[in-house]
């Protein structure tokens, strides 16, 4: 899996340009590349069919390398009193605060709600930072319809770059397939998809 631009939309404060907290973002970035498909192919290939591959199977391979590196996975905070929102993906503890990493494999809707929990989060100082993970467009047509993209939620950026936040770091990672073959296996659809091509 390839990382095709970076859109930064919150840095604020000087840890975020320490060495401390680019290994961090190094270790994200790793666990992208690990991202393979077929299983064990060593690249990420894509059977170029509209709408025809799943999507939650995909994080699998990049959330199993943060799990060994001490992220931990399916994360439950209270983000505010009253709001207990779903899990994050995979978190880790920086500075005695949390960072979180979030992939999409829900509509547009859910990727506001994930990028708008993690700047809520960094608002109370329950986070000190978060990342969402989105596929671009060249990719979502491939991807089960309606799935929450780079390009689609693009144009409210200008919306989380102007929050007031004093310190934090808040970015959207846009990632890409590295190959198309249409003798490449469908992904299937679902979140045991995985599982189900390794028992075929």
């Amino acid at each position: 899996m390839k990382i095709v631009r970076d859109e930064l939309l919150i840095k604020k404060g000087d840890f975020f340009d320490s060495r401390a907290f680019n290994e961090i973002l190094l270790e994200i970035k790793e666990a992208i590349s690990k991202v393979v498909w077929p299983l064990g192919s060593g690249q990420f290939s894509i059977n170029p069919k509209a709408k025809g591959n799943g999507v939650k199977p995909i994080k699998n391979d990049c959330m199993s390398h943060l799990e060994t590196l001490g992220w931990e996975l399916e994360h439950r905070f209270s983000v505010t009193s009253g709001m207990r929102p779903g899990p994050l993906d995979a978190t880790k503890v920086i500075e005695n605060r949390l960072m979180a990493l979030e992939w999409e494999t829900g509509n547009i809707s859910s990727s506001h709600r994930a990028i708008n929990k993690m700047a809520l989060g960094i608002l109370n100082e329950s986070l000190i930072g978060g990342i969402l993970i989105l596929p671009s467009r060249a990719m979502y047509k491939y991807l089960t319809d309606r799935v929450g993209n780079f390009q689609e939620i693009e144009p409210y950026f200008p919306v989380w770059k102007n929050l007031k936040i004093e310190y934090g770091y808040l970015c959207i990672i846009e990632i890409e397939h590295d190959s198309e073959n249409i003798e490449t296996p469908l992904i299937l659809k679902g979140t045991d998809g995985w599982a189900e091509y390794q028992k075929v």
